[in-house]
């Protein structure tokens, strides 16, 4: 059932929902607030769900920004997200991201966000009978070198490349930057709690620049894992009052 609800803390900012098929999680706000804006013209976001991270953008930028969502139920929330909001600067097309240059253009685009499909499809894969949180969870309609190469083409020389993703994929996921020439310039690992192994990582990339990283301070969840209590730093990005 289709509900719409505050972005979180963001009192005004409203974002459609669906309990049944999608909502967005905490990734997406983690990415969102990771991102520097600086003085971006153009921004798109590959997997863009039901517009969380676009949403939040026009909250640090004046910036044009495309998100590109592939499933259309999803991509409908998106759009009615933005036109209750009357927001102007953000448009949702839905189509497959692979290729999505041809339509929007390449090498155009200042920034590249993604909160992409975590997990590997397998024999072993434990897919959810939801196929939307199948599509939204698992690689099956792109995987990450789909999203590399995408990012490449539609990014300024220079232009950054920003993402999160699981831990047990950074080796790989270094290997295919590289391969596609970005450079590796910010790190920061999140963490459920203090004494919790880290679970995603925020990286930022630049197209055809060399790695120089600078790993960032630790970004924890939660105080106390077994009650659920959020960070002030999480709070903070939620917009919620501190505790």
């Amino acid at each position: 059932m289709e509900v719409i609800h505050d972005l979180l803390g963001y009192d005004g900012l409203k974002i459609y929902q669906d309990s049944d098929a999608f909502s967005f999680s905490i990734d997406s706000l983690l990415l969102a607030s990771f991102i520097n804006t600086n003085n971006a013209k153009s921004i798109i976001d590959l997997c863009t769900g039901n517009a969380p991270i676009p949403l939040f953008l026009t909250l640090k930028s004046d910036a044009n920004i495309i998100g590109i969502e592939i499933q259309e139920y999803i991509a409908s929330l998106a759009k009615k997200s933005v036109e209750i909001n009357i927001i102007k600067n953000i448009e949702i097309i839905n189509a497959n991201l692979i290729n999505i240059y041809k339509v929007v253009g390449n090498d155009k685009f200042d920034i590249v966000s993604c909160n992409p499909p975590y997990f590997k499809v397998s024999e072993d894969s434990h897919l959810n009978k939801n196929d939307y949180l199948s599509i939204a969870r698992h690689e099956l309609k792109c995987n990450f070198l789909d999203i590399v190469k995408e990012a490449s083409r539609l990014l300024v020389d220079g232009g950054s490349f920003y993402f999160i993703h699981r831990c047990e994929r950074i080796q790989e996921i270094l290997t295919l930057l590289k391969q596609n020439n970005f450079g590796v310039k910010r790190m920061r690992f999140v963490y459920p709690k203090i004494g919790d192994n880290a679970l995603l990582v925020l990286v930022e990339a630049k197209k055809n620049k060399a790695d120089d990283v600078k790993v960032e301070e630790p970004l924890y969840i939660y105080l106390d894992n077994s009650k659920n209590i959020y960070t002030n730093e999480v709070l903070s990005i939620f917009n919620y009052k501190k505790v």
